[in-house]
């Protein structure tokens, strides 16, 4: 089969570039996956703990609340601490800009039109070119302002839009043009209409978000359908999915989201059956216990994992590292879409985990043609 297939081709939307802190967003930059911390932000030792697990799992920027004197008080032990990004999230309160400027914030998420005076603004533009921070403009259809809900009656594309062009508008005043923005709703139609009328209006970059998507699963619907659909349409930079759920969870769906687009191809991608009776083995199960044990292997990598041969051969040849169900407790194995070898039930888990973690380490080392699953049954033992 063709290796060129202009029907997955995504071509995405141009815009200018702008950097977070050393994490490029925006022109032919990779799209970026972010959470935001839930923990109290005055609790430092927490808030760098919970950084440090969304880090472990491939967040590239994260989103720090900021709403009290407390909370930037120590905001520069956090910025110092992390490895990626911090972007220091703002209502309001414009001094709590300025400070999280000075604290190392790579990033202030805050409205211009929220905090006042020509001159505060003024204040908090001066504070970010000193400090190198980029802004976030976050327009959201919840909190849209009075004159825009009198105006339109309701939150609709184009207020979103009126509101996110009035906010840009007093950043430009200032001479300022390091900023993304995101027109962010519940609605999965507001959000990605408002989305589609944004991008064809402005050519700074986009942070895309379904906001207060909902739990764990009925969040990575909605939010798959919205951000999914701009994505695939080309539209997006970073992106944010929001759920009632550990931030880890949020970075985890991000990633999947990229990866079935091809936009993103960190860790491996599991190609699953749902499992019927004519599995040879517990898929459920098995996709489970090798989802958690893989989640540490940040090398781009395909594993099929299907129970039987009706589509696993097939399912196979498509995959770096293949498992398909057999009978009497023996398992096929095919490598590069391969047949290669037999596995057992009892060791089957282990091996599977093995082969992939020597894949990924030849592949790092550069040498994935010399991966060879057989070397340790080939060693000679020692005299």
């Amino acid at each position: 089969m063709s290796s060129v297939r202009p029907w997955r081709d995504i071509e995405r939307r141009e815009c200018r570039q702008i950097m977070v802190g050393d994490v490029p967003v925006g022109g032919s930059a990779p799209i970026t996956v972010q959470t935001m911390t839930n923990t109290p932000t005055e609790d430092v030792g927490a808030t760098i703990d919970q950084i440090r697990r969304c880090e472990d799992v491939g967040a590239d920027i994260i989103r720090v609340s900021c709403p009290t004197k407390e909370a930037t008080e120590n905001f520069h032990k956090i910025t110092a601490a992390a490895n990626i990004p911090i972007v220091a999230d703002i209502h309001f309160h414009y001094k709590r800009a300025l400070e999280a400027a000075d604290k190392g914030a790579a990033c202030l998420r805050i409205n211009p039109g929220n905090i006042g005076s020509s001159e505060r603004v003024a204040e908090v533009v001066r504070a970010a070119k000193a400090n190198g921070c980029a802004i976030r403009i976050g327009v959201n259809a919840g909190s849209l302002e009075k004159d825009l809900l009198e105006k339109y009656g309701e939150p609709c594309p184009e207020a979103l839009i009126e509101s996110a062009l009035d906010h840009i508008k007093l950043l430009q005043d200032h001479d300022f043009h390091e900023f993304k923005v995101a027109v962010k709703a519940s609605d999965v139609f507001l959000a990605v209409a408002a989305y589609h009328g944004l991008a064809e209006t402005v050519d700074c970059p986009l942070h895309l978000g379904i906001t207060e998507a909902g739990g764990l699963i009925g969040g990575t619907v909605k939010s798959s359908i919205g951000m999914g659909s701009l994505l695939w349409a080309g539209i997006g930079d970073t992106i944010r999915v929001s759920l009632s759920a550990e931030p880890e969870e949020e970075i985890k769906v991000g990633y999947h989201m990229l990866k079935a687009l091809g936009l993103r191809t960190r860790g491996v991608r599991v190609v699953s059956c749902p499992s019927c009776s004519r599995q040879g083995f517990d898929v459920i199960r098995t996709v489970e216990a090798l989802e958690k044990r893989l989640e540490h292997i940040k090398t781009p990598m395909s594993l099929s994992v299907l129970g039987c041969v009706v589509n696993g051969p097939g399912e196979a040849r498509e995959t770096d590292i293949g498992l398909t169900g057999g009978g009497a407790g023996k398992h096929m194995v095919y490598l590069s879409g391969v047949t290669d070898h037999v596995v057992e039930s009892d060791d089957m888990l282990d091996h599977i985990v093995k082969l992939v973690e020597d894949k990924a380490a030849a592949i790092e080392a550069g040498d994935a043609a010399a991966f060879d699953p057989h070397a340790e049954a080939q060693k000679v033992p020692a005299q």
